[in-house]
């Protein structure tokens, strides 16, 4: 088998079974979507969703030292999180571009889990690896020894329930516990990427299949249906949630994407990107770089990630991400614009769509907020 074939999850032939269309995605055989991407998107919001999302990347993070060097190597505050709770940060390069952005799960006082984006998970793992010298702790490549399934939207506490004696009421948003769901031993996490309640489940791919099969059977009488990638997106763009690759990039810092409250300058000792990071958080509150903005189209025109945002002529931003919103019912967009533009409701704002200036509303992000 060539290295450039496509990696597969342990939930591949069980896409397959229910008719996905399958997409290549960071060099995983992922699924697009099973049937309409409206309707799965529209039940992540209104009922619930499963998703596998077992292309992430986990690294562990051991030993004695395992808080001190993540506290180097990342820009939050890591060895501040409790037990059995997470936190989303940054790996940063030494000048300040972001490498990606993570959720880092505290498994126990000296182990963690650090939970990267598909496309970033050997980088992140060859960083960690790197700036681990020197401290007493091991980073271990756990990206095959997990599968990671998502129940996500207002149902997914109920189906959950029906499976697991985990006390899920007591588990608060960005924490995680171990339990057992449908006999299952799982890492049961409060987290997601759709702007919903829900949780991700880490298990050993071999229990991959039983889980989502029973999940897929309690969820039934609520409305739960499979998901694909594609309305992921659209759930996370609706939700203000950045990409990588798309918000976030190695040309960009924390500050520049409008995230510098995941740096953490007062913790102990230094980390990687500190004075770079310094400086751009000084230069922020100096000039305060493009911002990033909701725009909502008058029209029927999807804007897409690359398109220009125009006013009076003249070029002030560029779309991120874009695409039509089923909750909203219009197309919207994430883009990066000028400071001069980026207050709700500035005036004159426009998409260069195929050299149409096509009229947007700049919004607040992020577009859609559930109600609690």
């Amino acid at each position: 088998m060539s290295s450039n074939a496509p990696r597969h999850t342990a939930l591949d032939a069980l896409h397959r079974s229910l008719g996905a269309t399958m997409t290549d995605f960071a060099g995983w055989d992922m699924p697009l979507r099973y049937g309409s991407e409206r309707d799965e998107h529209l039940a992540v919001r209104t009922k619930a969703g499963l998703f596998d999302l077992s292309h992430m990347g986990e690294i562990t993070v051991t030993g004695p030292q395992a808080a001190a060097l993540l506290n180097y190597a990342l820009v939050g505050n890591i060895a501040s999180v409790g037990v059995g709770r997470a936190r989303y940060t940054m790996i940063c390069q030494e000048d300040g571009g972001i490498l990606d952005d993570l959720i880092v799960y505290r498994l126990a006082e000296t182990a963690y889990m650090v939970v990267a984006n598909a496309s970033n998970a050997q980088v992140v793992l060859d960083a960690l690896t790197e700036r681990a010298d020197g401290f007493d702790a091991e980073v271990r490549d756990d990206r095959d020894a997990y599968a990671l399934i998502a129940v996500q939207g207002p149902e997914s506490p109920g189906i959950l329930k029906s499976l697991t004696d985990a006390d899920l009421d007591g588990l608060k948003y960005y924490a995680g516990l171990p339990g057992t769901v449908a006999g299952v031993p799982a890492l049961i996490a409060r987290t997601g990427y759709t702007g919903e309640d829900g949780f991700e489940l880490f298990v050993a791919p071999a229990d991959a299949e039983r889980l989502w099969q029973a999940l897929t059977e309690a969820g039934a009488p609520v409305g739960l249906v499979p998901c694909g990638l594609s309305c992921r997106d659209t759930l996370r763009l609706e939700a203000g949630m950045p990409l990588y690759g798309h918000e976030l990039t190695t040309s960009l810092t924390p500050f520049d994407a409008g995230l510098g409250r995941v740096v953490k300058f007062e913790k102990e000792g230094d980390f990687v990107g500190r004075k770079a990071l310094e400086a751009a958080a000084e230069r922020a509150e100096k000039n305060p770089p493009r911002v990033l903005v909701g725009l909502i189209a008058e029209g029927r025109r999807v804007p897409r990630a690359g398109y220009t945002v125009v006013a009076d002529g003249t070029v002030i931003g560029e779309v991120t991400s874009g695409a039509p919103s089923p909750t909203l019912g219009k197309p919207i967009a994430i883009a990066y614009v000028d400071a001069a533009h980026a207050a709700p409701g500035s005036a004159g704002v426009g998409v260069d769509i195929r050299g149409s200036h096509e009229p947007y509303e700049v919004v607040a992000l992020p577009f859609y907020k559930r109600q609690k």
